[in-house]
């Protein structure tokens, strides 16, 4: 009995769909998948990694160079016993650049990989808005639909009224070609909003690189929570979380570092050279002859033929000034942004409260009224359709302005880096 029991349950949870038990996909689900499949955060990251490498390829003496040959060998003979000046060599020498100039190298190249760690976290933040400004879209394009098919059931409703009143005579023939028109045009809008639907969900499902037509279940609006947020604000916001500001101070710190790197070419460059000759007795005497040893500095001097290292300094000289002044523009541009959507946020929480708290409930007794009022022959059918398609677009109107507000927060957490806007 109990192996029956087994096999029914197993076929009833075969039979199941999948999406039976599936849960509404969360915002930060979303997010976190975007994230971990990221191709751009891949490359960035294997940036990274080869900027770390180079660290130790450009921070390290080069390789010794190891000697072989003879000396002073008689062209006549070819002979190694012939000539007490003939020897065997081996030398091994060791290029030293001026002491310092190897630990300024790797502290440019280690400001390198700081600002593509910084560059990894703007494009972090990058994705993390575009999904949620999808994610938010497509929320809003089902509440659309949902509130379209509602409406489109009301018009039926008043298409049954009309169709009544018409077989009694209290409406005419225009009434009802007009509703069946309002049901045309609804049933197109909502397919106009499907095909968006579709072409959201195919932009989330290409941040998440699954196929375009995969299925997104998703929940409600969030509780809009408004914010009182001021210029300032934003601007302490910027300077401390933005990592595109943190990597331009980076490349300033790197532009500087590379002026002390430059200033080592003043210095001159070492190269130690230690040599070991060998010689054989002579033959004709059968003198034995004393091996010898070399010992050699070598010692570049730093002309600057051409102002070559000046030239070098100063170049590093004007890209500090270009990273200052390039930080300054991207304030100013930024403070340009907040303005506009502070400007934009108070506007859409007044507009937002204006629609829930006055124009939404006025619509739905303004309908609910010329419905009854025509239903008993006090108000043409006209002022219905009115009625109706103003509750539409209200009720539209307000999903429309939460959703754009939720994306402007999210545009704004992207612009100062922060995470909450407190």
């Amino acid at each position: 009995m109990t192996r029956i029991i087994k096999i029914c349950l197993y076929l009833l949870l075969s039979v199941i769909p999948i999406n039976a038990f599936s849960q509404p996909a969360t915002l930060d689900t979303l997010v976190s998948k975007s994230l971990d499949v990221s191709p751009k955060l891949r490359m960035l990251e294997a940036k990274y990694k080869a900027a770390q490498m180079q660290s130790n390829v450009d921070s390290h003496l080069p390789d010794p160079m190891l000697t072989f040959g003879v000396a002073n060998l008689p062209t006549d003979t070819f002979s190694f016993t012939q000539e007490p000046m003939t020897g065997k060599v081996i030398a091994l020498s060791q290029a030293v650049p001026f002491p310092g100039k190897l630990d300024s190298i790797r502290d440019v190249n280690n400001k390198a990989a700081e600002i593509i760690k910084q560059e990894i976290e703007d494009a972090k933040n990058e994705i993390v808005k575009s999904v949620s400004q999808n994610y938010y879209e497509l929320i809003f394009v089902r509440k659309a639909i949902e509130v379209a098919k509602e409406n489109l059931k009301l018009l039926h409703n008043i298409n049954q009224v009309v169709r009544t009143n018409y077989t009694v005579g209290k409406s005419s023939q225009q009434n009802l070609f007009k509703v069946e028109l309002e049901i045309t045009n609804l049933n197109d809008k909502i397919e106009e909003l499907k095909n968006k639907e579709n072409m959201v969900t195919a932009m989330l499902n290409a941040s998440l690189l699954q196929s375009q037509d995969t299925h997104i279940i998703t929940d409600d609006l969030p509780v809009l929570q408004y914010y009182d947020l001021t210029q300032q604000q934003l601007d302490s916001l910027v300077i401390q979380n933005r990592p595109y500001l943190a990597g331009i101070k980076l490349a300033k710190q790197r532009a500087k570092l590379q002026e002390k790197l430059a200033n080592y070419d003043y210095y001159p460059n070492f190269n130690f050279l230690v040599q070991y000759s060998q010689r054989d007795r002579i033959a004709k005497t059968d003198t034995g002859l004393a091996d010898f040893a070399t010992f050699m500095v070598g010692i570049s001097l730093p002309l600057n033929f051409g102002g070559k290292v000046s030239s070098k300094v100063e170049e590093t000289q004007a890209l500090q000034t270009m990273y200052d002044a390039q930080y300054h523009l991207s304030l100013q541009m930024l403070d340009g942004n907040f303005g506009t959507s502070i400007s934009m946020l108070n506007s859409l929480q007044e507009r937002i409260k204006l629609i829930q708290e006055v124009q939404l409930p006025q619509a739905q007794q303004t309908f609910s009224a010329t419905l009854s009022s025509y239903q008993v022959g006090q108000v043409d059918f006209i002022n219905v359709i009115d009625a109706q398609n103003k509750l539409y677009q209200i009720q539209t109107n307000l999903y429309r302005l939460k959703t754009d507000y939720f994306k402007e927060i999210e545009e704004l957490k992207f612009l100062t880096g922060a995470k909450e806007l407190k």
